[in-house]
């Protein structure tokens, strides 16, 4: 880990570990946006980390980026730093000017770029759209009518918001584009292998996301065990508590090492199909790990009084964005068995392809 790297993460643990309180993630389910951390996390340039410094960014890399979303997904931070960084990221890569206000982003919409004389014309609908009703802008990925991929940041005041939540409580929304009119150098074109790229990446933030829950949610279960007592004794003592523990532990330890290899790895690139079974690992661990979080705390983990709530609603929440393991786990074996390699082929090819760009 690099000094710069070790240092981010202390910061933020620090911020996130004194403001991201129980009460806060709550008030923010309720519809009330904590300014004072985004604030914050703004004046630690915390909100433009992995995007290049002569782009508009704090600098850093992509791998500083994945290990900050960690954090986030951790203390259950209820801010789109996510959604902020991704969208600025696209935009940077494609040339457009970076936004310094709350931006998010979404590939869930059917808008058509229509282009006139006056410009280009957005319209249509962007479904399941992160913090919409807080956020500025977004950024839009769409077609043309010849099916060409165009990118733009389209103001949110000019759409109209209907405002959704996820499982977690988090904003959801729907933005509905209305023949909104840009200028010819507000939207640019963006290739196919860029769009596969931002969409792995946007696979991958939640990815990290989860695997901070998941770490949290671990460390909730076991606290609990050791402070519960029945028949005398901590329930941590009995062997059935026990073994579920230690299923739970084996989860986490898998999506960490996931983590770090994503930490390590993405910034050389990594594969669709990498970033897929990434996704799938965690999805199987939010499905197990929460389900055994609950058990072992019993009526306890259902109370709002307990946190344990605000990361396993997350875990659910996350695993349905940018794709569901059982769709994503299908569409690899299906590449698997279309490919003339062996199953030992494909997974020794593309871990050379990894291991060639670091």
């Amino acid at each position: 880990m690099s000094e710069i790297r070790s240092m981010l993460e202390d910061t933020v643990s620090k911020v996130l570990r004194d403001l991201c309180t129980k009460e806060l993630i709550s008030a923010a389910e309720k519809g009330e946006f904590p300014e004072t951390l985004w604030e914050t996390l703004e004046e630690l340039g915390v909100n433009a980390v992995g995007i290049h410094e002569e782009k508009g960014g704090s600098g850093g890399d992509l791998g500083d980026f994945m290990d900050l979303l960690k954090i986030v997904g951790y203390y259950a931070a209820p801010v789109p730093l996510a959604e902020h960084i991704l969208s600025n990221f696209a935009l940077s890569e494609c040339g457009l000017p970076v936004t310094n206000t709350i931006s998010t982003f979404s590939f869930e919409n059917e808008i058509d770029f229509d282009k006139t004389d006056s410009g280009w014309v957005l319209s249509g609908i962007a479904k399941f759209v992160p913090w919409a009703r807080n956020a500025k802008t977004i950024t839009i990925i769409g077609k043309t009518f010849e099916n060409q991929y165009k990118i733009a940041n389209v103001r949110l005041k000019e759409c109209q918001v209907r405002n959704h939540e996820n499982l977690a409580g988090d904003p959801f929304d729907e933005v509905i584009l209305n023949h909104i009119l840009l200028s010819e150098n507000e939207v640019t074109a963006i290739d196919n292998s860029k769009v596969g790229e931002i969409f792995d990446l946007a696979t991958l933030t939640r990815v990290m996301l989860m695997t901070g829950s998941m770490e949290r949610t671990l460390e909730l279960s076991v606290t609990y065990t050791k402070e519960r007592t029945q028949f005398g004794r901590p329930i941590g003592k009995f062997q059935a508590v026990q073994q579920k523990l230690a299923i739970l532990a084996g989860e986490t330890t898998a999506s960490m090492a996931v983590a770090d290899f994503i930490i390590t790895n993405i910034d050389a690139g990594i594969s669709t199909e990498e970033a897929s079974m990434a996704k799938i690992q965690l999805g199987d661990a939010a499905q197990e790990g929460a389900r055994i979080a609950h058990q072992v705390h019993g009526a306890m983990g259902f109370t709002d009084e307990h946190p344990l709530h605000q990361s396993t609603r997350r875990l659910w929440a996350w695993r349905d964005e940018y794709g569901l393991e059982s769709i994503l786990a299908k569409k690899l074996g299906e590449k698997i068995l279309s490919h003339p390699e062996d199953l030992w082929g494909f997974i020794t090819r593309h871990t050379k392809a990894t291991s060639d760009k670091r």
